[in-house]
């Protein structure tokens, strides 16, 4: 108990309050803090209360208030506590008085609960007092803690008597564990004098000496007693201090009154008392007494009493008496096993005793082995099955005495009725140890020095005297060294069990067959699994050779739960049945095991290639003569070029078959191919590679095999090669024939021939041949082409036809000096006549060229010179049959300069020029002129205007003060003339400013009637080709242009577009058909009049090298396809 500070000893006692507003006070012994506030201190004293109320409040958001139950009752107690801030629980205690924890108390009278709302987050901590009893009353105080914070407060429970009530233990009574020593009878000692004058350091001593529970209020009321009364007034005598009364006793209270006429009020607790059997009031002259009968605990409290305005006060003390030990504990010795009870007896009932053992509390409860039976004034001590670590002192503590004893346990004599045997079990059966000692006392079963654990197969029986161990399904770990130890002596009994088991050989793992398959290579590790008790002896054998264990390449390894065949580097040799024999005491065993090694299997044969294509070919192979003990799955197929390295995987699925056909291969390149043979190992190595081919297609078919001449004798044949040819090439072709009605077919060739025409001689007049041509390569003969129709053999005259190229139909228009050839095809047979003129003359041969053939002519000009410009005449006969055909070849050059080149005009920076054109315009229409100034002064030529159609220009912005030259280029499609014609005589451009007076000009018309400056010109137009018409036209105004067809306008025709640009007219027909040949007119209209112009459209369809005007004469295979086009 800590010593009062001087601050509190030296405050002074606070002024009675008034009478209507008493200051409350507890019943129970101890007044709380929160009680004192309530009455008015010193501004010192009420400072250090508010400190300590703010201390008191760190963590209670509601403190518990004190209450008042009857004898009987229920009452309940709340704190809450708020954990906002708080990261766990914290802790709560409940104490009444001092030392006493509640917590070691809870049971049938006194709960304690707990709950947290989530929501809110606040605990909320209940103390439940039920069926409260009289001496339940006092003061209690409630502890929380939390980390290093730390809040408590007090409050008082007052219990009104009930009758029919009967006093229970004195929960107040507790106290904390130390050595009390036996105090002798006492004549009655006032405590509060005692503590008055006693130091602080032994405060505690003197409260467990006299049974004061409350010593924490007594130090208040003894810190109040302390402090220097004022002189009153009213009273001439006060109360005294404190008093002290024995519980049940009589107390006294006397004060004496310096007016016998005022009124006194006695106050406990600040509730006025009034008169009662337990409170009697006397007035003796000055004296006012009060007499409190029959005093409790819950009579401990303060008391004061007013007189006026004045108080006074003083402090009950209700003292328990002392509780004596009346019979003492006895020296007790006992047998480990028995029952044990240690007995006293106290001087009142239901007294609190405490136990101790050797200096320590003894605690009794559910898994405690002590228990304490309380008869009235009788306290027991029972020991259930005392032990030697039981032998000790015990002693027995009251609040008035003490009583101690010694308890010594002894062991009986032990004899052994039945002994543990040894035993020996099979595997699987059960075990049964047992044996009989004299005492029904525990024991320790231990194997092989370890203890015994038991379980589901190993169980534990102890029955009186009788001890088993039971192991259900013996195991072969449950061999071994069994012993019982009885606790508490030094005795053991042995037994030692020997599990036996007959050899077993475990194949669970192997096939149904008990076939083993290595890899030939790999290493062979056969453990097969073997049990036996004892572990037998494994013997491996082949054939009649056993197998030893060692270092060989075959050898077997034994360990106790198996035994091991090790073959390394598996062989084939090594495939074939192992036999292991397993013996022990118990008896023997047998097994047969075949082991197979199994390998990739052998390469294939290299593979033959029986058939070639285009871009496949055809494979065979044979099936490897071993297949590795393990069946074929398939193939795989490689191959690579002859010239290269790198195989290339063929299928990805295995060929079950010993074909494949490869694919997608380049013909003419020459390839391998080889062969892998695939079982469930892996794969073989690759088959030697193929002999080289090289895969190869016959072309196709050749094409448009047609007649080209028959004569009385022969047939010539002609052909177009083949659409497709292939790596192989083309050797050459065979042409056949047959007669008709026959279908022997006639090589009409020896020997190939490179040409697609030939010569079929000898053979019949008027007789009919069917006629056919192959292509022929390395590969083969392609499929032949037939002619369809039979040919008869006779001959045949073709008139004659000239095909003009399309170029040709217009002018042909060269430079000088460029070459000249022109080729122009024809028909006829036989074969025709060919005359050349040129202009209506003979064509000098010494100048041009004519080559003729028998299909076309040749006009060759190696330079072309300007004299070689005309018409050029060709005429075709065959026999009587004429066609005629006309060429127009203009050779063109530079032109001249112009002739005369003259300064019309000066005035300001302007000059106006005039030239003529120039007399050669170079065999072509002059296009243009470019006119170039000089300065005279550096007579640098520079270009002033290009391209210019006219023959007068004004040149513009000459520098003034500049004389001026001029000259003038011709040009035409060949480009300017080589030289220019420059002005006489120079162009002075005058600093000084002339009047410039213009020219008078009468206004012109240039009016005019549209007119054709190029006519339309007869054509000729190749079906499926478009074709032009154009002409030119001039008039002012813009004459409106119209196309005419057989005098017909085309409006609005798809098949037409009509093009007018600088004066120049264009009609374009847009793939033209026989159809569309006739008469077209042009026609031109403005204001001033109306002209037109005509010309003729011929179109020609062309088939087989042959065109025709008209209707189409169909030959072989043309038909079909001629309906098919769009014309």
């Amino acid at each position: 108990m800590p010593e009062p500070t001087k601050k509190e000893e030296n405050e002074v006692p606070a002024p009675a309050p008034p009478p209507e507003e008493p200051s409350k006070e507890k019943e129970a012994g101890t007044t709380p803090a929160k009680d004192w506030t309530l009455v008015e201190t010193p501004p010192g004293e009420e400072q250090a209360k508010q400190n300590a109320n703010s201390q008191l409040s760190i963590l209670f958001i509601e403190k518990p208030q004190g209450g008042t139950v009857k004898v009987g009752e229920d009452i309940t107690f709340i704190a809450k506590v708020k954990a906002e801030d708080l990261l766990r629980k914290p802790t709560i205690k409940w104490f009444k008085g001092k030392w006493m924890d509640l917590a070691s108390k809870a049971g049938k009278h006194l709960q304690l609960k707990e709950t947290f709302e989530r929501h809110s987050r606040v605990y909320t901590f209940e103390m439940q007092i039920i069926k409260a009893k009289d001496n339940f009353a006092g003061n209690y105080r409630c502890e929380v803690t939390y980390k290093d914070k730390f809040d408590s407060c007090s409050f008082d429970l007052e219990v009104h008597e009930s009758t029919g009530t009967t006093p229970n233990i004195d929960i107040r009574s507790a106290f904390k564990r130390r050595e009390v020593k036996q105090q002798e009878e006492e004549p009655q000692v006032d405590v509060w004098e005692l503590l008055k004058n006693a130091k602080p350091s032994e405060y505690e001593k003197i409260a467990f000496q006299y049974g004061i529970t409350d010593l924490r209020g007594m130090l208040k009321r003894l810190k109040r007693m302390r402090r220097e009364e004022k002189k009153s007034a009213a009273f001439a005598k006060i109360l005294d201090p404190a008093y002290q009364v024995d519980k049940g006793g009589r107390v006294r209270f006397v004060v004496e009154l310096a007016d016998p006429k005022l009124e006194v009020k006695w106050y406990k607790n600040g509730q006025e008392i009034r008169p009662s059997t337990k409170y009697i009031f006397e007035h003796k002259g000055c004296q006012r007494i009060l007499f409190i009968n029959n005093c409790q605990m819950t009579d401990d409290s303060e008391y004061y009493v007013t007189a006026g305005d004045e108080k006074c006060s003083t402090e009950l003390f209700v003292r328990e008496p002392p509780i004596m030990v009346t019979k003492q504990l006895e020296d007790t010795t006992a047998y480990c096993g028995e029952r044990v009870e240690l007995e006293c007896e106290v001087s009142e009932d239901d007294a609190n005793v405490k136990w101790f053992k050797n200096g320590e509390e003894i605690i009794p409860g559910p898994k405690s082995r002590y228990r304490i039976r309380v008869e009235g004034k009788k306290h027991i001590l029972i020991i259930e099955g005392a032990t030697k670590a039981d032998a000790a002192e015990y002693s027995v503590m009251t609040t008035g005495g003490q009583s101690s004893a010694k308890l010594s346990v002894d062991l009986k004599p032990l004899k052994i009725l039945t002994p543990l045997t040894d035993q020996t079990v099979n595997l699987g059966k059960e075990i049964c140890l047992k044996c009989e000692i004299s005492e029904n006392i525990p024991g320790k079963w231990t194997k092989n020095g370890l203890p015994v654990q038991e379980s589901d197969r190993l169980k534990v029986v102890h029955k009186g005297r009788i001890h088993k161990l039971v192991i259900a399904n013996a195991l072969t770990e449950d061999e071994g060294d069994y012993v019982f130890a009885p606790d508490a002596y030094n005795v053991t009994l042995p037994a030692k069990v020997h599990v036996i088991d007959p050899p077993k050989i475990i194949l669970d793992g192997l096939d149904a067959d008990n076939t083993v398959t290595v890899i030939a290579g790999n290493k062979l590790r056969l453990e097969i699994p073997i049990s036996g008790e004892p572990p037998p002896k494994a013997m491996w054998s082949r054939g009649d050779k056993a197998i030893m264990e060692g270092s060989g390449r075959i050898r077997t390894e034994s360990y106790p739960d198996s035994s091991t065949l090790v073959i390394d580097i598996a062989e084939r040799d090594d495939s074939g049945v192992y036999h292991i024999n397993l013996k022990n005491e118990a008896g023997e065993a047998h097994a047969s095991i075949k082991v197979k090694v199994v390998d990739f299997p052998d390469p294939p044969v290299a593979p033959t290639v029986t058939e070639v294509g285009d871009d496949w070919c055809i494979m065979n192979w044979e099936p490897p003569a071993y297949d590795g003990g393990s069946p074929i799955l398939g193939y795989f197929i490689e191959r690579k070029k002859k010239q290269s390295s790198r195989w290339m995987r063929l299928n990805f699925d295995l060929c079950k078959e010993t074909t494949f056909e490869p694919k997608k291969m380049i013909e003419g390149v020459a390839y391998e191919v080889r062969i892998f043979a695939v079982n469930a190992i892996g794969i073989s190595k690759p088959s030697m590679p193929s002999r080289p081919f090289v895969p190869l297609a016959v072309t196709s078919p050749p094409t448009l095999l047609t007649v080209d001449s028959v004569t009385d004798t022969t047939v010539t044949m002609r052909w177009r090669p083949p659409d497709h040819i292939g790596a192989a090439g083309l050797d050459g072709y065979v042409l056949e024939y047959c007669f008709e009605g026959t279908e022997d077919w006639i090589v009409a060739n020896k020997d190939l021939i490179d040409k697609t025409k030939f010569t079929i001689t000898g053979l019949p007049t008027d007789a009919k041949i069917f006629v056919r041509v192959k292509a022929v390569n390395a590969a083969g003969a392609s499929e032949p082409k037939y002619y369809s129709q039979p040919i008869l053999v006779k001959e045949i005259i073709e008139p004659p036809k000239i095909r003009i190229p399309r170029h040709l139909k217009q002018t042909y228009i060269r430079r000088v000096g460029e070459a000249v050839n022109l080729v122009i095809p024809f028909q006829g047979k036989p074969r025709p006549e060919l005359t050349w003129k040129k202009d209506g003359a003979e064509i000098d041969k010494n100048q041009i060229n004519i080559r003729n053939s028998e299909t076309d002519t040749i006009i060759f000009i190696r330079k072309a010179e300007r004299s070689h410009s005309g018409k050029y005449d060709l005429q075709v006969k065959v026999d009587k049959f004429v066609e005629t055909a006309s060429i127009d070849i203009q050779i063109i050059d530079r032109p001249g300069p112009p002739q005369i080149v003259k300064i019309e005009d000066v005035w300001g920076e302007n000059v106006a020029l005039t030239w003529t054109p120039p007399k050669d315009d170079g065999n072509a229409a002059i296009t243009g002129y470019t006119i170039q100034k000089a300065d005279k002064k550096s007579m640098e030529w520079f270009t002033v205007i290009e391209h210019y159609h006219r023959t007068s220009a004004t040149i513009t912005e000459l520098v003034i003060g500049n004389e001026y030259y001029f000259r003038v280029f011709s040009e035409n499609m060949c480009g300017l003339s080589e030289d220019a014609t420059m002005t006489k005589e120079s162009a002075v451009i005058a600093r000084d400013g002339k009047i410039y007076k213009n020219p008078v000009y009468e206004d012109f018309d240039f009016s005019e009637a549209p007119m054709f400056t190029q006519p339309l010109v007869n054509t000729y137009a190749i079906a499926g080709y478009n074709a032009t018409l154009n002409c030119s036209v001039r008039g002012n105004p813009k004459p409106k242009i119209t196309w005419m067809k057989n005098k017909v306008a085309i409006v609005d025709d798809p098949r037409y577009r009509m093009f007018s640009n600088q004066g120049v007219c264009t009609l374009e027909i847009r793939k033209p058909s026989p159809y569309d040949g006739g008469t077209y007119c042009c026609k031109a209209v403005n204001d001033l009049g109306t002209v037109e112009i005509e010309c003729k459209l011929e179109v020609k369809v062309i088939y087989q090298g042959v065109n025709t005007p008209g209707q189409p004469v169909f030959l072989e295979g043309q038909q079909q396809s001629l309906h098919n086009k769009d014309f």
